[in-house]
């Protein structure tokens, strides 16, 4: 049987340089997954361009062959012209992007790019158009198509961003689907609906996908071919099986060590301690207003956070867990002052046990100033929370700039220190971002954070956007900071494996409730709320023999007006947050 795509000795350079990708071949059959998977920068990602030819300018294919294969012959991607090109891309040949904001034109409305595809390729008029991309954008989890399709990139979160990128790259219903780490940006539950959805699109089409990722979660879940990449090179390949449950090569046995995993032993969960807290935020809600883009229609209120009560220890993490568009960020934007809260909701910061606490949202100016020291925050995607035109030394030293610290050889002897600290070398300052890797700018922008000897660290997705080896660098560098300097963290996230790690309590957020509250020694165990249950069950494990219960998780991920009785809310009626043992709150109907 004949490959959908057969890639041979592929090598790709830049310049006079040596070969970034060094003889890589593999084969992909039509209906069939095959799995890319490396850490940054092992060549995974600009092999799959080269097949698109959407390679940059400075690189050159210098040997290998790309062929194209169907029932009406072969073609070698390499070698066609540019307009032959332009037919394949997006049509037979689909890619879905890492970073969705680039991906995405600012200037115009997601609906309108997503039909752009049936357009061109399939003279789809406008409103057939319109009614395919709402099916698929229902598809795809947006609980709001008609929204969605109506909205420009900068309004949506960064998940329901690369779930238009999926919706796009699939209603054209391609033979070949190259998704580059399509689920990152995405929480568990829909990560588990969208690869449902990918598989079941599998069955339908015969579509054949490539698969780039470093979540071996995903790779169990879905692949039956595995190739493993480093440095360039393959390192190991075959069938998913054999890999997955007994790897040969050290580097593949490395990635599986560095996996984090929600951990099998139950523990005895501790709730925080109310003696000294940092942080606590007292019936905070959120209330945007969304003019409609029909000028007969009204405006339509939007909850980001609803009655939202939560409390930080000095010294320990409080993780925030849910899908995109919860209120996670909205929370953590407010608890940093970013946001005013709706009136009745308060925000409380204490510098220290013994003085009196600060109203974060009624500060004077001098109050600001010094919270703005004790308060910092790590962003999801360090490739944009850099600027590209400041060298690491200025962008480090900002900071102490603004607020008048040091001299400027103090300052940046503090910057050298501080990328010390972190584990980078202090001849990087004269660098600039785009020379480090995507966990080298994460951890610069851990160090940015620091600068100005913080308490609190808000940390918004800071794994996310990591390979596995990087992650667990990160994270056990973020454990060491506290341990050392004392830190409190506000940590958010939706990858449940990374939580039971790093978090002393886990509070579960959905539609901008907190529906469930825990040490993750009790929450991970003994889940009570249907959506907790989604979560736990999404959560995709390194094991071919324990595939993920789309079931399970299409029953708590789903509308919450379907949930039982005991925990269904409405607009009209929402439960209330019940203790149902100590540290353990469950928001249902007593």
């Amino acid at each position: 049987m004949t490959a959908l795509l057969s890639v041979r000795d592929l090598s790709i350079g830049f310049g006079a340089g040596e070969s970034v990708v060094k003889g890589v071949s593999f084969d992909v059959d039509a209906g069939q997954t095959l799995a890319l998977v490396g850490e940054s920068g092992s060549g995974k990602t600009i092999s799959c361009r080269a097949a698109l030819r959407i390679l940059p300018r400075t690189a050159q294919i210098r040997s290998g062959t790309i062929t194209l294969n169907d029932s009406n012959g072969s073609v070698d991607l390499t070698r066609i012209s540019e307009r032959q090109m332009r037919d394949i891309r997006g049509n037979r040949v689909s890619m879905i992007f890492q970073e969705p904001m680039r991906s995405l034109s600012p200037l115009h409305k997601i609906g309108n790019q997503v039909s752009e595809v049936l357009w061109l390729h399939r003279g789809a008029s406008e409103a057939q158009a319109r009614k395919e991309v709402l099916t698929q954008f229902e598809r795809v989890g947006f609980p709001d198509p008609q929204r969605a399709y109506d909205s420009y990139p900068f309004e949506l979160s960064g998940g329901m961003r690369q779930r238009a990128m999926i919706a796009m790259a699939m209603v054209a219903r391609p033979e070949l689907l190259i998704a580059d780490e399509p689920t990152t940006a995405l929480d568990v539950t829909t990560q588990a609906q969208v690869l449902g959805l990918i598989k079941e699109l599998q069955r339908e089409t015969g579509m054949a996908l490539i698969l780039v990722t470093h979540d071996l979660g995903v790779v169990a879940n879905m692949a039956e071919q595995v190739v493993v990449m480093h440095k360039g090179r393959v390192m190991e390949s075959g069938a998913a099986a054999p890999i997955l449950t007994s790897p040969a090569h050290p580097y593949t046995q490395q990635l599986f060590n560095a996996a984090p995993c929600i951990p099998d032993e139950n523990a005895v969960g501790i709730p925080m301690s109310d003696e000294d807290m940092i942080l606590e935020m007292k019936d905070v809600s959120k209330t945007y207003t969304m003019r409609s883009s029909r000028g007969w229609q009204g405006e339509r209120l939007i909850h980001a956070c609803r009655g939202v009560d939560l409390k930080l220890a000095r010294g320990k993490t409080l993780a925030i867990v849910g899908e995109s568009g919860s209120g996670k960020t909205t929370a953590a934007r407010i608890a940093l002052g970013a946001e005013l809260p709706d009136p009745g909701g308060e925000v409380l910061f204490r510098t220290s046990a013994t003085e009196d606490p600060i109203t974060v949202h009624h500060m004077t100016r001098a109050q600001r100033t010094a919270f703005q020291r004790k308060a910092q925050m790590v962003f999801q995607d360090p490739y944009s929370s850099l600027s590209p035109r400041m060298r690491i030394q200025d962008a480090m030293t900002e900071p102490l700039e603004i607020h008048n610290i040091g001299t400027a050889s103090e300052q940046r002897d503090k910057a050298a220190d501080m990328l010390k600290r972190v584990g980078l070398n202090a001849d990087m300052l004269k660098r600039y971002p785009h020379a480090f890797s995507g966990g080298q700018r994460q951890r610069l922008s851990i160090a940015r954070a620091m600068m100005l000897d913080p308490q609190l660290i808000v940390c918004d997705e800071p794994t996310s956007a990591l390979d596995v080896s990087v992650q667990e660098q990160i994270l056990t560098l973020l454990e060491n900071l506290q341990d050392s300097l004392n830190l409190s963290y506000l940590f958010i996230s939706h990858d449940l494996a990374v939580v039971a790690r790093i978090a002393d309590e886990v509070a579960v957020m959905r539609r901008g409730l907190v529906v469930e509250q825990a040490p993750p020694e009790t929450l991970f165990y003994n889940p009570r709320h249907p959506y907790t249950k989604a979560l736990i069950a999404a959560q995709p494990e390194p094991d071919i023999n324990r595939p993920i219960n789309l079931k399970l998780v299409a029953l708590g991920a789903g509308s919450p007006d379907s949930w039982d009785d005991a925990f269904r809310l409405t607009d009209s009626v929402i439960p209330s947050l019940v203790e149902m043992e100590p540290g353990h709150k469950v928001r249902c109907h007593v």
